[in-house]
């Protein structure tokens, strides 16, 4: 029997390995190696020698204030100009004595996006809120009714445009990319390779051609005397082309669900399409956040295309600003300040994708 005073017992553990490291130190990630820290020296001193300039041009020599467009004519920036077309570009061509009507459409869009932000107020009275919502912009902006002068469509143009656009185009087509996403995963030919075709055609097609299609080859699909407006047919070609691709997305989702998981839920009895609402469709929804933020994304900016069909939106609103001949015509400070408009809206949307996956993990996890 080996006793307590036996070498055995005296000899000393080993030390168990650091554990690594969660994050990387900022040292190890920009001066890791040589090419890291060739690549990060480089960079700031294209930042050092760049910033400054730039910062004199854009406040230092500055005009903020000019009692004419000419005056404005110096080498800084000329934010002067951008204060004084700031309503032609946020809001287009509508009149100018019904400038509070678009005023109250963006505060709309914006409240109910603040609503629609937790996870806990998703339901159908959200849904509600948004259909609600959504007529009461449109008769904000149309008039018509309710003591307010009728505005067309034509003279619409700017943020509201662009909002609208962006939010029923996504709006008409998640429902539509759903549908093309299951029927592609579907075992029925018929379903899966008439999914395949609709995807793949549009997927192939520019979104500039679509818009040519609706706005020149709609009208003569339907019956005369029909002929919807140029912000119906924009509509029509942007909600088509954001279908296909969130469809795709949809579908990388679908394919990373178990197949145990659909097994489970028919050996229980449980319908297919409740078990497509309740277990495949949330999970797959959930894996695929960060491709649909960027599709999402991507069809914000995607709405600037629609100037091709005549219409308003943000971008052409500025490039309207830029022609007024009392101006020295700074194109450089309206696409800042447009450029500016676009990255808080996308910026704040990655913002809020970020938080929602982080918040859906951790109530996975509990």
């Amino acid at each position: 029997m080996t006793s307590l005073s036996d070498p055995a017992y005296l000899v000393e553990p080993q030390a168990r390995p650091a554990p690594p490291r969660l994050r990387p130190r900022l040292r190890d990630v920009f001066f890791g190696d040589l090419l890291a820290a060739s690549l990060t020296v480089a960079m700031l001193g294209v930042i050092l020698l760049a910033l400054p300039p730039f910062l004199n041009w854009a406040l230092i020599d500055a005009a903020w204030t000019v009692a004419e467009g000419q005056d404005c004519a110096q080498v800084g920036a000329c934010w002067a100009f951008v204060a004084a077309k700031a309503r032609l570009i946020l809001f287009g061509l509508y009149p100018p004595s019904e400038h509070w009507r678009p005023m109250v459409v963006i505060a709309f869009f914006l409240l109910l996006t603040l609503a629609s932000m937790p996870p806990r107020a998703w339901g159908r009275g959200l849904a509600l809120a948004w259909t609600l919502g959504i007529a009461a912009i449109l008769l904000l902006m149309r008039g018509g009714a309710l003591g307010l002068s009728y505005v067309p469509t034509m003279h619409w143009g700017g943020l509201p445009v662009t909002l609208l656009l962006a939010t029923l185009s996504l709006a008409f087509a998640f429902p539509l990319a759903l549908a093309l996403a299951v029927g592609r995963q579907s075992r029925l030919p018929v379903a899966r390779y008439l999914s395949i075709g609709v995807i793949e055609i549009i997927r192939g097609t520019p979104l500039l051609s679509l818009l040519f299609v609706a706005s020149i080859l709609l009208p003569m699909f339907l019956p005369a005397g029909w002929s919807p407006d140029k912000l119906v047919r924009a509509l029509v070609a942007l909600t088509v082309f954001s279908t296909a691709y969130l469809a795709e997305v949809i579908r990388g989702g679908l394919q990373d669900i178990p197949p145990g998981q659909v097994e489970a839920s028919r050996a229980l009895g449980v319908s297919s399409i409740a078990t497509l609402r309740h277990i495949v469709i949330p999970q797959a929804l959930r894996k695929v956040i960060p491709p649909l933020t960027n599709t999402l994304i991507v069809m914000v900016k995607n709405t600037s295309l629609v100037f091709v069909v005549g219409l308003f939106d943000l971008l052409s609103s500025g490039r309207s600003a830029l022609t007024d001949p009392a101006w020295p015509t700074p194109f450089v400070e309206t696409y800042l300040f447009i450029g500016g408009l676009y990255f808080v809206i996308c910026f704040s949307i990655s913002l809020y994708a970020r938080w929602l996956e982080g918040y859906l993990g951790r109530a996975r996890i509990r």
